[in-house]
C-alpha cells in the first residue's frame, strides 16, 4: 500500500517541501552561513598580519556587525561610488569592503584590524573564501536529487 505524507490536510507532492520544512531548511542554511562566515574570519586572521580575531565568539559577533554595516553603510558607499566601481571593474568595491572591516573592528571587542592594508588583504581573502564556500555549497546542492529549493 502506498502512503502519502500529509500535514494539516495538505499533501506533500513528490520532491516538494511543506512550508514549515522549507522554513526549517532556510533557518539551518542561515545558521550555517553565519558559522561559515565566522570560520572564514578566523581563517583570515591566521593568514593576514594585522587582522586579529581573538576567539570564535568574537568572530560570530563580528560577522553580525560586519553584516549590519555592509547592509547599511556599505550599500550607501557602493551606490555613491558605483561609477568608480564600474571603471575599475569592481576592484574598488574591495576598498569599500576594507573600510567596512576597519570600521566594524572599532565596535567589536576581540576583533581588530590594525592597518588599512590588513583590512584590504582581509577583504580580498574573505572574498576568495566566500567564493570557495559558495562553489562548494552549490555543487553540494546540485548533488541532492529530488529536493526543490
Amino acid at each position: 500500500m502506498l502512503r502519502v505524507k500529509t500535514t494539516g490536510g495538505r499533501r506533500a507532492g513528490a520532491g516538494r517541501l511543506l512550508p514549515d520544512e522549507r522554513e526549517r531548511i532556510d533557518m539551518i542554511r542561515m545558521l550555517l552561513h553565519w558559522i561559515l562566515n565566522a570560520v572564514a574570519l578566523l581563517i583570515v586572521s591566521h593568514f593576514v598580519a594585522g587582522f586579529v580575531v581573538s576567539n570564535f565568539v568574537s568572530a560570530m559577533i563580528a560577522v553580525v556587525v560586519i553584516g549590519l554595516f555592509n547592509a547599511t553603510l556599505g550599500l550607501m558607499l557602493k551606490l555613491v561610488t558605483l561609477p568608480l566601481g564600474i571603471l575599475t571593474f569592481g576592484i574598488f568595491f574591495l576598498v569599500i569592503n576594507a573600510v567596512i572591516l576597519k570600521f566594524s573592528s572599532m565596535f567589536v571587542p576581540g576583533f581588530q584590524v590594525l592597518t588599512f592594508g590588513a583590512a584590504f588583504w582581509g577583504a580580498l581573502a574573505l572574498m576568495v573564501l566566500h567564493m570557495l564556500f559558495a562553489f562548494l555549497g552549490s555543487s553540494r546542492r546540485h548533488a541532492v536529487q529530488g529536493v526543490e529549493y
